[in-house]
């Protein structure tokens, strides 16, 4: 999710959102520990997508 996509959601939206990406980055890590995956970059585009939510979700609660 890139950022100009993430200024569009609403708050609710973005808890959201959140919430659905670290569970995949979650699931995501644990799949790669039991057994290495294909593309072990999605790690790092879940992780970067997961601080891009929260970084817009701190910035309208302040």
């Amino acid at each position: 999710m890139k950022q100009s996509e993430v200024k569009g959601l609403s708050v609710a939206e973005l808890q959201e959102e959140l919430g659905k990406a670290r569970r995949s980055y979650s699931d995501l890590k644990m799949a790669h520990t039991i057994s290495p995956l294909e593309n072990p970059i999605q790690l790092r585009g879940l992780r970067r997508t997961v601080a891009r939510l929260a970084t817009e979700l701190n910035k309208r609660e302040q």
